[in-house]
C-alpha cells in the first residue's frame, strides 16, 4: 500500500533504555496512583508520607492564613449581607471538608468576593438583608451548590465548566470587581445606600452625597489608602530595612491585621459609636451551630439556577488557582475530585451555619509561599479560626464597618483587568464581544444575568464560527510534499484538479455550507475533472455531514466530475466504512494528499466510472 510506514528495527538495547527512560524520567518526581478508596479520599495518599516536617511547615503556613483569613470573613460576610460571624463560621468545617477530599496541596478554601456578591444577589432576591429568611437562603444556597458540585464529580462532569470560556470568566469577575468596589463606598461614607446593578448603585451613592459621615470618612479613606500601600509598598519597604524577602511578604500580607487593630484602638478612643459611625457589633463567641438547609420546595426553586452558577464560578476560579500552585511543584489535581472536595466543603458550611465558598486566589498564593505542603494545612487554619470565635470575637465589637469595607475595595480591584479588552480585540473580535457583553450585562442587570448572557454569547458565537469553517484551495509547494493555501503560499496546481482543504469537522453545523462551497468552488472553475477533499483537519463526520458528502458526490457526478477523499483518519474512515458511501464515491480516497495530486494530475481525462475504489 502506497504511503505506508515502515515499522522501525528497536534493538533490546535500544528497547530497554526506552523502558528504562519512561520508569524513572529525569528531573520528574515518581508519581504513585492511588488505589480506589484513595482517589475519593485524598487524604489517605498524602496522610501515608506525612511527618514531623511536613507538620511544622503546615502549621506555620496555617498560623499565617487564619492572621489574613480573620478579617477577610469578617469583610466577606458583610460583602454577603450576611453577620459578620458567618464568615467566620464558613472558614472553619470546609476547610477540614476540603482537606479530607481535597487533591489540591495549597488551595485555600473559605469565603471569596465574587462567590460572595452572587450569594448576597441571590439571597437578595428572595428575601430582605438581616432577615432569619436570608440567613435561612443562604444556607440553603452552600447546601444546593455542594450537591450539585457532588453529583457533577461523581458523574465526572467536569468539562461542564468549559461552557465559560476565559473570556467570559474575565468579562464577569472584572465587572464584579467593579461592582463590589461600587458596593462598598457606601460604608466608606458612612451613609445609607442601595442597589444591586451599577447604575442603581451609583445613583444611590449621588442621593446620599450630602450625608456622609465626617467620622466614617476619616476611618475609611485613610484605611484604604494604607492597604493600597500595604499590598504595593510594604514589602520593598521591609526589605530596604533590612527583613528577609519572605518575612517582608509575610508581614505584608498582615497589613490588613494592623488596619483592623488601629480602628479598632481609634474606634475606642475618639467614642466613635456615639459619633455614627458603624461599628461590627456584638459578635456570637462559640463554634458555628448546626443549622440544616431549607426544605421549602418553593424557595430551593428559586434559587437552585443561582446555586448552579454559583458552583459553576467557584469551580473555574478554585480549579485555576489549584492547577496554577501545582504547576509550580508538578504536582497534579484531578478537576472531578476537585467537584467532589468543593462539593463537600460546601455541605459542611450549611451544616455549620455558614454560605457558599470556594478556593480563594490570595489566601490560597499566601499558604502557597508560606510553605504549606498539604491540605492539612486548612484543617490547622480552621483550627485557628475556631479559637478566634471562641476567644477574641469580643475585641472585634468596635471595629469599624468602614474598615472591612476598605478591606474587600482592596482586594477586588485587583480583579479589574482593564488590559484584556485591548488584547482580545487585537486577536479575537468574537471573543472580545463574548467579554464585553459580560462585562455590560453584569454591570447593567446583574450577576446572575450577566454569567448567563456570557455564556449565551459565547456559545452563539461558537455555533457560528462552526456553522462556517474555514476550508481552502491548497496547491503542492514545489520540490515539496506539502500542500497550502494558495492565497498564502506559491504553490504549484493544475487546472483540472481543484483541491479543497477542510479545517473543520463535518457536522449537522456546516453540513450545507459545505455542499455550497464545494458547488461554488466547482461552477468558477470549468477545466475542473477532479475534487480532491482533504481531510487531515476532519476528525468527525455526523449523519449530517455524511448525507453532505453523498449530495456533493451525486451532483459532481452528474457533471462528470469525480469526488476524492485524502488524508482520512483512521476513526472517520471506520465509520465510513460501515455505511455505502465508500462503495458509491465517484472516485479514490487516498491514504496522502502528495499521491492523491500525483496520481490524478497525470490522468486529467480519465473516467471516472473507471477509477479504481478503496484506499491507495
Amino acid at each position: 500500500m502506497d504511503g505506508g510506514i515502515a515499522n522501525e528495527d528497536c534493538s533490546p538495547t535500544m528497547t530497554d533504555g526506552i523502558r528504562k527512560a519512561a520508569e524513572a524520567p529525569s528531573g520528574l518526581p515518581r508519581t504513585r496512583k492511588p488505589g480506589l478508596l484513595a482517589q475519593y479520599l485524598p487524604i489517605l495518599d498524602w496522610g501515608r508520607t506525612y511527618n514531623g516536617s511536613v507538620l511544622t511547615n503546615d502549621l506555620v503556613a496555617a498560623l499565617i492564613v487564619t492572621i489574613m483569613l480573620i478579617p477577610q470573613s469578617l469583610a466577606y460576610a458583610l460583602l454577603a449581607g450576611l453577620p459578620p460571624v458567618v464568615g467566620l463560621y464558613a472558614s472553619i468545617l470546609p476547610l477540614v471538608a476540603y482537606a479530607v477530599f481535597g487533591t489540591s496541596r495549597t488551595l485555600a478554601v473559605g469565603p471569596v468576593a465574587v462567590v460572595s456578591l452572587m450569594t448576597a444577589s441571590a439571597a437578595g432576591a428572595v428575601a430582605a438583608q438581616g432577615t432569619a429568611l436570608y440567613l435561612e437562603a443562604a444556607i440553603t444556597l452552600a447546601a444546593l451548590s455542594g450537591i450539585m458540585l457532588v453529583v457533577l464529580g461523581v458523574l465526572r462532569l467536569g468539562f461542564l465548566a468549559n461552557l465559560l470560556s476565559h473570556p467570559v470568566i474575565s468579562g464577569f469577575i472584572t465587572a464584579s470587581g467593579v461592582l463590589i468596589a461600587t458596593s462598598q463606598v457606601k460604608h466608606i461614607l458612612g451613609v445609607t445606600a442601595g442597589g444591586e446593578t451599577w447604575p442603581a448603585m451609583l445613583g444611590g451613592l449621588a442621593r446620599a452625597a450630602g450625608t456622609v459621615n465626617p467620622w466614617t470618612l476619616a476611618i475609611g479613606i485613610p484605611a484604604t489608602l494604607f492597604l493600597f500601600w500595604v499590598r504595593k509598598g510594604l514589602k520593598p519597604a521591609l526589605v530596604g530595612l533590612g527583613l528577609a524577602p519572605r518575612a517582608a511578604d509575610i508581614a505584608a500580607k498582615a497589613g490588613p491585621v494592623v488596619a483592623v487593630a488601629v480602628t479598632i484602638a481609634a474606634a475606642v478612643a475618639f467614642d466613635l459609636e456615639g459619633r455614627g459611625v458603624k461599628l461590627v457589633g456584638a459578635i456570637p463567641q462559640g463554634l458555628p451551630p448546626f443549622a440544616l438547609p431549607s426544605t421549602d420546595l418553593a424557595l430551593i426553586e428559586q434559587l437552585w439556577v443561582p446555586a448552579l452558577l454559583i458552583s459553576i464560578i467557584g469551580f473555574v476560579e478554585s480549579v485555576s488557582v489549584a492547577q496554577t500552585l501545582a504547576a509550580k511543584r508538578r504536582q497534579r489535581i484531578a478537576p472531578n475530585q476537585e467537584l467532589i472536595g468543593l462539593g463537600a466543603s460546601n455541605i459542611a458550611s450549611a451544616l455549620s451555619g455558614g454560605y457558599p465558598v470556594t478556593g480563594g486566589f490570595a489566601r490560597s498564593v499566601v499558604n502557597f509561599d508560606a510553605g504549606a505542603e498539604t491540605p492539612a494545612a486548612g484543617a490547622y487554619t480552621a483550627v485557628g479560626i475556631a479559637l478566634a470565635g471562641l476567644f477574641l470575637t469580643p475585641l472585634l465589637y468596635s471595629l469599624p464597618i468602614a474598615t472591612l469595607a476598605a478591606t474587600i475595595i482592596v482586594a477586588v480591584l485587583s480583579l479589574v483587568d482593564l488590559k484584556t479588552p485591548g488584547r482580545l480585540w487585537t486577536y479575537s473580535k468574537a471573543d472580545f464581544a463574548a467579554h464585553m457583553a459580560t462585562i455590560i450585562i453584569t454591570l447593567l442587570a446583574g450577576v446572575e444575568m450577566g454569567v448567563i448572557a456570557g455564556v449565551g454569547v459565547g456559545l452563539l458565537l461558537y455555533l457560528w464560527r462552526a456553522s462556517r469553517p474555514h476550508a481552502a484551495i491548497v496547491g503542492r509547494v514545489p520540490e515539496t510534499e506539502h500542500f497550502r493555501n494558495v492565497e498564502r503560499h506559491r504553490v504549484f496546481t493544475v487546472p483540472h484538479v481543484l483541491s479543497i482543504r477542510i479545517d473543520e469537522s463535518l457536522t449537522y453545523l456546516n453540513a450545507r455550507w459545505l455542499e455550497e462551497y464545494v458547488l461554488e468552488q466547482v461552477a468558477d472553475r470549468p477545466e475542473v475533472r477532479h475534487v480532491i477533499l482533504m481531510c487531515s483537519a476532519v476528525n468527525e463526520i455526523d449523519a449530517s455531514g455524511l448525507e453532505s458528502l453523498e449530495a456533493i458526490d451525486h451532483r459532481l457526478k452528474d457533471a462528470g466530475i469525480g469526488l476524492h477523499l485524502s488524508e482520512v483518519k483512521g476513526p472517520v474512515m471506520d465509520r465510513l466504512g460501515r455505511t455505502h458511501f465508500i462503495e458509491e464515491l465517484g472516485g479514490r480516497v487516498f491514504l496522502s494528499q502528495d499521491r492523491a495530486f500525483r496520481v490524478l494530475a497525470a490522468v486529467p481525462d480519465e473516467p471516472v466510472a473507471d477509477a479504481a475504489r478503496g484506499m491507495i
